[in-house]
C-alpha cells in the first residue's frame, strides 16, 4: 500500500470525493452494510465542496491515482452552507467545552469522513485525522464533529483517534453524538 495523505489539489480530487461519498450514502446502502461498515449522511454539491476547499484544505488519502478516503474540513463560518448541517452548527455554537463556550475557542467542524471499502482496516481513517492535525493544529485547538449513535463503527474509530463525546441530541433523523478532539 502506497497511500499518501494530502489535501485536495484540484477539481478532479473534489469530484472523486463526491463519488466516494455517493457510494457510501445511507440512502444508497443497505442497512446490514451500514451496521457493519458505516455510512455517510450528507450529500455535498460540487459547489459546496469547492467553497469548502477554497477556505480550508480538504484532507484526502490517495493510493496512486485512486482516492481512497477523505475527511472534510468546514470552518464554522460555513454553518449555513449545507441546509442539513445548520442544526448541528447551531447546537455546536451553543455548547461548552471544559467550562468555556465553544464559540470562544479555536475549532472547526470535520464535515464527514469516509474510507473506500477496498482500503478499510489499513489505518487510513487514523491517517486522515493525523493529516488533519498536521495541517490544521497551528490554526485550531479542537476538531468537532457529529456522529449518528447507530453508526457504531464510526463512533469506535473516532474514540480510538482521541475524540470524546461532549453532547448527545436527537433530531427527526437520528440520535447524534457531538464529539471533540482536543489538540492542546
Amino acid at each position: 500500500m502506497s497511500v499518501i495523505f494530502t489535501s485536495a489539489q484540484n477539481d478532479e480530487d473534489l469530484r472523486k470525493v463526491l463519488e466516494l461519498q455517493r457510494q457510501n450514502l445511507y440512502k444508497n446502502t443497505p442497512s446490514e452494510y451500514q451496521q457493519d461498515q458505516g455510512f455517510t449522511t450528507v450529500e455535498h454539491s460540487f459547489e459546496s465542496i469547492k467553497k469548502m476547499n477554497d477556505a480550508l484544505p480538504q484532507i484526502i488519502a490517495k493510493d496512486g491515482d485512486l482516492l481512497v478516503g477523505y475527511a472534510l474540513v468546514m470552518p464554522r463560518t460555513f454553518g449555513q452552507l449545507i441546509p442539513e448541517l445548520v442544526p448541528m452548527f447551531d447546537i455546536i455554537s451553543g455548547l461548552e467545552y471544559e467550562d468555556k463556550p465553544l464559540s470562544e475557542q479555536r475549532y472547526y467542524v470535520m464535515g464527514q469522513i469516509c474510507v473506500a471499502q477496498s482500503h478499510r482496516g489499513q489505518g487510513i481513517f487514523d491517517g486522515l485525522y493525523a493529516e488533519h492535525k498536521r495541517q490544521l493544529s497551528g490554526e485550531f485547538d479542537l476538531c468537532v464533529t457529529e456522529i449518528a449513535v447507530r453508526n457504531t463503527r464510526s463512533m469506535r474509530a473516532h474514540e480510538r483517534v482521541g475524540f470524546r463525546t461532549i453532547h448527545t441530541h436527537e433530531d427527526h433523523i437520528d440520535l447524534w453524538n457531538i464529539v471533540a478532539w482536543d489538540w492542546r
